[in-house]
């Protein structure tokens, strides 16, 4: 009989459900924009809303960079991967910023 393998904790695991909510609220927000676009609204009112949709998603972004740097990276420099673990991080933040 095998045991069970526990989920790992993850830097964004204690804030986990305000996580979801916030993307449970941008998953509202996109479907909003898909009626505005079906009902013809004005150009500007959907880019509006684009804008705030991207604006959550950088909260949800920072959310969970956040949670990376203070348990992750704490983790991975108590295992000796600090640099590693830096490359990483700013590879994704590098990744994040690039948009359009």
């Amino acid at each position: 009989m095998t045991t069970p393998t526990p989920t790992p904790t993850r830097g964004y695991t204690a804030s986990k459900d305000q996580l979801l909510a916030r993307l449970r609220r941008v998953e509202g927000q996109v479907r909003g924009i898909s009626r505005m676009v079906e009902d013809d609204r004005y150009c500007i009112d959907v880019l509006t809303q684009i804008s705030a949709i991207q604006a959550a998603l950088d909260k949800v972004a920072l959310g969970l960079l956040d949670g990376h740097a203070r348990h992750c990276m704490h983790e991975g420099a108590a295992e000796g991967r600090a640099d590693e673990m830096a490359t990483e991080m700013m590879a994704a933040v590098g990744r994040l910023m690039k948009r359009g």
